[in-house]
């Protein structure tokens, strides 16, 4: 059974996982009664604490398994209650009055209440808090009232209407004050899944929690999440029959072989990521406008999407996805033109050839946007050395401001604020934007928050922050018979207790 190719060439490995015996398909009977499920990942998280760090991954295996917050993004985008049964909302829009369920407890045995709530965001709001809703979110509420077990009272310091969107992404999940301190390594939360297992490098295992307010609606005891990074590994052990699932970052190069498999079905849906080539703003010369604008200039988006996504892609030229209400398709700002991109070198007196670092993480987007890019930047006088790094090192060094350039898909929606952050991983710094985003925030008029929204992405267009290249679309390969996978990915989750085998 072949279950690793790291060190095969990806062809190699891709046949040999086809001259293997094909699985047999279950019966429709046996499948119905199977009680577990494997899902594939492309990257491992450092850890599972999502309040704390900013992995998209430790969404994708914790959030509504284990852990859970007041409110529930669903797969079309709406919100509906989780641990929050009701809320109302001041006329002003700036109160919320939130009706906790009764009856709940943590997986260690302690009940969940009011004072959880509390604990939970005045952590998240802490000074040095690591949080990445702090800006979003936290920092805007101005006081957390527990006017009794039940009942939480947020006030926020000016309106906003994504707010409950907000509390539904996985950095609001709520925490017990016993057992937050352990969430990295070992989480407990309220959710239908207990942690169970962490084999660092392979696996994550999720069991069935069964006493779990819902415990009879939830149809696999047992779900283990595979890291396998490595294409052909992917392709391999789907076909071999090692992994049931690769709910998103499936190399899309495989897909014609699965289309054309009748053992699996292949769906594609939505997201809200932005694939971008970031800037390290704070280095020279990419200080220098002119000089990101020529990066922005030498990316031809749509040859990226075909060659590297297959198409399974949309251009932009912000950073925002097009699923995002009030999205501004900007691509026409920095249009592909590797003749402006040289006369923009030559006029901020860059000296050619440029040497730079592409640093680069393990997906496969990024890994084979790699070498497009360089391609492309080598046409106008740059010259990108291909660094590759494994997750936690992106993590630990581009991901804190180490790097020249680096192709990552930021995949939270509505994240504008992360650029009003100067000490955020870019190092953009603009007055201009964060006077942007406070008209934003205080405006309660329908029309001009339309306004001041498209200006906040006209702003980072013109600014080149990044070179903005592609939203890519959800691609969804799974055995036919297992159902309840989410075909769009508003937020990145995976809904465990909504799959069942037919």
């Amino acid at each position: 059974m072949l279950r690793r190719c790291h060190r095969t060439p990806a062809t190699v490995c891709a046949w040999a996982a086809l001259l293997l015996p094909p699985s047999m398909p279950l019966s429709a009977a046996a499948q119905a009664g199977k009680t577990s499920a494997v899902i594939g990942m492309v990257l491992e998280p450092t850890g599972l604490d999502p309040t704390m760090a900013p992995a998209a991954a430790i969404g994708e295996i914790v959030h509504y398994n284990v852990l859970e917050g007041l409110t529930k993004v669903n797969v079309d985008g709406s919100v509906t209650p989780l641990l929050a049964e009701r809320w109302t909302m001041d006329p002003d829009g700036k109160s919320y009055t939130f009706h906790l369920r009764r009856g709940v407890r943590f997986h260690d045995g302690e009940a969940f209440d009011a004072s959880d709530v509390k604990f939970s965001f005045e952590r998240a709001k802490a000074e040095g808090s690591t949080n990445k809703a702090k800006k979003s979110l936290f920092d805007n509420i101005t006081s957390i009232a527990t006017p009794d077990p039940y009942t939480v009272i947020l006030t926020l310091d000016h309106p906003d209407g994504t707010v409950l969107f907000r509390l539904g992404e996985n950095p609001a999940v709520i925490l017990d004050p016993k057992s937050a301190a352990a969430t990295a390594s070992r989480p407990i939360g309220t959710g239908p899944y207990r942690f169970e297992d962490w084999k660092k490098g392979v696996s994550v295992t999720l069991v069935k929690d069964a006493g779990y307010r819902q415990a009879t609606a939830v149809k696999l005891n047992k779900v283990t999440f595979r890291i396998i990074n490595d294409p052909a590994a992917q392709v391999a052990a789907m076909l071999a029959g090692d992994v049931d699932a690769f709910p998103r970052g499936l190399a899309t190069q495989s897909l014609a072989q699965f289309k054309a498999d009748p053992r699996f079905s292949v769906t594609t849906g939505s997201t809200a990521g932005k694939g971008i080539m970031a800037i390290n703003n704070k280095r020279k010369p990419f200080d220098d406008v002119r000089v990101r604008r020529a990066l922005a200039h030498a990316i031809d988006r749509q040859a990226f999407i075909n060659g590297v996504l297959d198409g399974f892609g949309r251009p932009i030229g912000s950073h925002m996805a097009p699923t995002d209400a009030g999205y501004v398709d900007l691509t026409a700002v920095t249009p592909y033109d590797p003749d402006k991109a040289r006369a923009l070198l030559k006029e901020a007196g860059v000296k050619i050839p440029l040497e730079v670092t592409l640093t680069l993480p393990p997906a496969p987007y990024a890994r084979r946007g790699g070498e497009v890019v360089a391609a492309q930047l080598a046409k106008v006088g740059i010259n990108a050395k291909i660094e590759n790094v494994e997750w936690a090192q992106w993590l630990s060094g581009a991901y804190k401001g180490n790097f020249d350039l680096t192709i990552i898909n930021h995949v939270e929606p509505l994240d504008y604020l992360i650029y009003s952050d100067p000490k955020y991983y870019y190092g953009y710094d603009s007055p201009a934007f964060r006077e942007v985003v406070r008209q934003y925030a205080s405006s309660t008029n329908a029309k001009e928050r339309t306004r001041l929204f498209g200006d906040l992405q006209r702003q980072l267009a013109q600014d080149a922050v990044n070179v903005y290249i592609f939203n890519p679309s959800q691609v969804v390969v799974a055995k036919k018979g297992l159902k309840g996978l989410w075909s769009h990915s508003p937020i990145f989750a995976n809904d465990l207790a909504a799959l069942r085998w037919e």
